[in-house]
């Protein structure tokens, strides 16, 4: 009979994973604040309230494609330049957690 193992969901030595909308969130407000952009002044150039744009800055709303091209678009700020960005913080940080040994998954 095979070995049972321990699973600990909540590990003292790891941070949560990052979800997508916090990471483009924070993007956007980063991009937003460098250019000394206010909130209401974006949120209106891209056709979205000042709330709604505060909460995917917020990480709070999964926002659509055309969400972030109207963003993106009111900050001047090219999306795919935008993506790159998000994908090297992920990749920073999955490589320091990336395993030694094989990895095994389950289908």
């Amino acid at each position: 009979m095979a070995d049972i193992l321990a699973f600990h969901p909540k590990r003292p030595d790891r941070q949560p994973e990052p979800l997508w909308r916090e990471l483009l969130g924070r993007s956007l407000r980063t991009a937003r604040e460098e250019q000394g952009g206010r909130l209401v002044d974006i949120a209106e150039r891209a056709g979205i309230s000042p709330q709604y744009l505060s909460e995917i800055e917020r990480g709070r709303k999964e926002p659509s494609s055309e969400m972030i091209a109207a963003v993106t678009g009111a900050l001047g700020v090219d999306l795919a330049d935008l993506l790159i960005g998000i994908a090297g913080t992920v990749r920073r940080r999955e490589g320091a957690r990336r395993p030694a040994g094989p990895v095994l998954m389950a289908a």
